[in-house]
């Protein structure tokens, strides 16, 4: 069983009273431990996918199935259940909360998640080694440069083991330097055997992927599946 399985996914917007179809028909699977890139143009429906796929939002039509699961028809209260505990994000904007520290900002999914508090705060710290930000817990999101606030981002994101890991632009507020230091972290990551997704319009960005899925008009056009 692939760790993603999409049939059929259609998703609408109502825009003005016109119907805008975003996604057009994606079958798509992803099995556990793949590193794959999603490119399209701007309109594409590429980040329309993702956030299905992160469970950010819902199909209009057809089904999707996330590590067995089918949560195409899960109730709003299950769908953030199933992000808390599966899905982790990281976004080109970082999406830090300003008034915590970079300690806080890490052990907030393990909050969530009703971990102990002596037990989030050691896994937070062990996340934060990880990405090299052991010397900076204290610091404020905006104490710190734009390479190391995407590093706090991915710790957020991988503190609870997910099993897929989901990044839309995540180089795209970067310089060239900070935004290659994060694409090898997300390789070091992938090579410990974590699922990732990274959607891009970056060539040099997607190729660091093992795949590229290839989206226009809300239709895969190549890249579906693994050679």
């Amino acid at each position: 069983m692939s760790l993603i399985e999409t049939r059929n996914i259609i998703k609408d917007y109502d825009m003005d009273d016109v119907k805008v179809r975003a996604l057009n028909g994606i079958d798509l699977n992803v099995e556990a431990g793949e590193f794959v890139a999603i490119m399209g143009p701007s309109g594409s429906g590429k980040s329309t996918l993702m956030h299905i796929l992160g469970c950010l939002d819902t199909p209009t039509q057809g089904d999707y199935f996330l590590d067995a699961l089918k949560v195409s028809e899960l109730r709003k209260n299950e769908l953030a259940a199933i992000r808390n505990k599966k899905v982790g994000f990281v976004f080109q904007t970082f999406n830090l909360l300003p008034h915590l520290n970079v300690l806080k900002n890490v052990e907030l999914p393990l909050m969530y998640g009703g971990m102990p508090y002596k037990q989030r705060i050691q896994k937070a710290k062990e996340v934060l080694d990880s990405v090299g930000l052991s010397d900076r817990l204290k610091h404020k999101p905006s104490e710190l440069s734009g390479g190391q606030r995407q590093r706090v981002a991915i710790a957020r994101a991988i503190v609870n083991n997910p099993s897929l890991l989901l990044a839309d632009e995540p180089t795209g507020n970067l310089d060239s330097q900070a935004g290659s230091d994060i694409l090898t972290i997300f390789s070091e990551l992938h090579s410990q055997g974590n699922t990732i997704i990274i959607v891009t319009h970056d060539k040099a960005v997607a190729n660091r992927a093992n795949r590229i899925i290839h989206i226009i008009d809300g239709k895969i056009v190549d890249g579906n599946f693994a050679a």
